[in-house]
């Protein structure tokens, strides 16, 4: 029987209210606390990359590519562009798809400070992230196309495959080597993945395709069998759009 301290059991309607109020409330306590680490980080943070099952299609093929892209690396990084109330309301309604009136009472606001919320939100993302969802089949031709476009080691190759505003974000964590900063444009990041693939490589390295979080990404093992880099790219309309890398060893635990 689930309980909270002060309340009858008797008075508890429904479970699934009760514990996502509750896991609502932990995990906003949980992004304000992380929200003022991550003001001392040093570099660009970036979520921990997680190796997720294979998805596959259900009957509504847009709603498949909808949760893929809700757990997918560039997305979570897009949302910690919000507040953390926003970021709640805006999962709960767009990808848990709760009415406003769950959604005030998980929060303890009105309905009409949760409608604004995640208008606000969802503005904030749109203007961020305008664009046509990139189906699982379409990522993995371009990302088998990345992968043959690094190993040929041309420069023309990997920019012809990369959006003009392209970006790359890499997190070192302060404890392995990574730019400091974003990177941006077609030829300075294609540089930076040509410069990466010549002289980043160690003897015994081996790099492999896995799902993380949701989307085909890479996988970097050194020769002792450890993983050191993980990149995930964000891909739209047959594009390359970002670049993520991940190589602070405390984000690499759970894709060892």
């Amino acid at each position: 029987m689930l309980s909270t301290p002060g309340r009858d059991p008797g008075e508890i309607r429904s479970a699934e209210a009760l514990l996502t109020t509750i896991v609502t409330r932990l995990c906003l306590d949980q992004l304000k606390s992380a929200q003022s680490r991550r003001e001392v980080y040093p570099g660009i943070w970036l979520p921990e990359p997680v190796l997720t099952p294979p998805m596959t299609l259900a009957d509504d093929p847009l709603d498949s590519v909808i949760k893929l892209e809700s757990i997918s690396l560039a997305f979570l990084h897009l949302l910690e562009s919000v507040g953390p109330e926003e970021r709640a309301v805006f999962l709960l309604r767009e990808v848990f798809d709760y009415d406003y009136a769950a959604i005030a009472q998980f929060l303890q606001k009105s309905e009409s400070a949760c409608r604004q919320i995640f208008s606000r939100a969802k503005k904030h993302i749109a203007d961020q992230r305008p664009r046509v969802l990139t189906s699982a089949d379409e990522h993995q031709r371009v990302l088998t196309s990345f992968v043959q476009a690094v190993q040929s080691g041309n420069l023309e190759n990997l920019m012809t495959m990369m959006a003009e505003d392209v970006h790359s974000y890499a997190d070192g964590g302060g404890k392995a080597a990574a730019p400091a900063r974003r990177l941006t444009g077609r030829e300075t990041v294609a540089r930076l993945v040509q410069g990466l693939q010549r002289t980043g490589f160690r003897p015994g390295d081996q790099v492999a395709l896995r799902v993380i979080n949701g989307r085909q990404g890479l996988l970097i093992r050194n020769a002792q069998g450890q993983v050191t880099t993980v990149l995930c790219l964000d891909i739209a309309d047959g594009l390359i759009q970002g670049l993520y890398f991940v190589r602070n060893p405390e984000k690499l635990q759970n894709v060892a």
